[in-house]
């Protein structure tokens, strides 16, 4: 992992078109040469990145001419989709601080038993999402992180879902998250995204379905096979 922190500015171009002006911010990049541009605004959501798989060139320009006003950056960084003609490249104006981290091996996200149980019935039980949908994967890599499930719909279309015990806002942010950045890969694109939980807080689900995800509640007892004990009438 390498951290920067630098007076850098952005341009992204492709099927998007992006620009920061220059400011002092904090830049990572991952292994894979992934990049991710932070502020300190913004909460954890990076203002832009690349995802892999990409290339990254580290480019140092030449001297600016003594009779140009304008400062000569001190380095470039050029990252260019490996699937598309994306470009994200950074202009660094003055690096503050410019570090190299080994990691080592990491053993993902230990979520809580109850979680990673829904997670797995609803692997087991994907059409709970809908009639002919079938499971990609649990835990699906991305480089910001993995989504808890990827399936495919009875279209033919890729799903994310996010799943949580109570579902709050920070939940569909992190769905958004997700979903934006899968959809800018043409080989899954369009990426519908699923807001699943025991329980969903009004205000979450108002921020979902604007954001044009469906909201799935879980019942955890149903999923398990547990049989109600209760008395019932019929």
């Amino acid at each position: 992992m390498r951290i920067l922190v630098a007076d850098c500015s952005a341009e992204y171009s492709g099927r998007l078109n992006a620009s920061l002006p220059l400011a002092k911010r904090v830049l990572l990049v991952k292994a894979d040469n992934s990049l991710l541009i932070f502020s300190e605004l913004g909460s954890y959501k990076p203002l832009n990145w690349m995802a892999a798989p990409c290339t990254l060139k580290d480019i140092t320009p030449p001297n600016a001419d003594d009779d140009v006003d304008t400062p000569t950056p001190e380095k470039v960084l050029r990252v260019t989709s490996d699937k598309s003609s994306d470009v994200l490249e950074v202009t660094l104006q003055h690096i503050y601080s410019d570090e190299t981290y080994d990691l080592g091996e990491d053993p993902g996200l230990i979520k809580d038993g109850v979680e990673d149980h829904l997670q797995r019935y609803l692997a087991e039980q994907i059409e709970r999402i809908g009639e002919g949908a079938k499971l990609v994967r649990r835990e699906y890599p991305t480089a910001i992180g993995p989504v808890d499930i990827m399936a495919i719909d009875a279209n033919g279309e890729h799903v994310a879902i996010e799943i949580k015990r109570h579902g709050g806002i920070d939940g569909v942010e992190q769905l958004t998250r997700y979903c934006e950045l899968l959809n800018r890969d043409p080989l899954l694109a369009p990426v519908h995204g699923i807001f699943a939980a025991q329980t969903i807080t009004p205000q979450a689900r108002v921020l979902a379905e604007d954001r044009g995800f469906r909201c799935l509640i879980l019942d955890y007892e149903e999923m398990k096979g547990t049989e109600d004990d209760s008395l019932r009438l019929f």
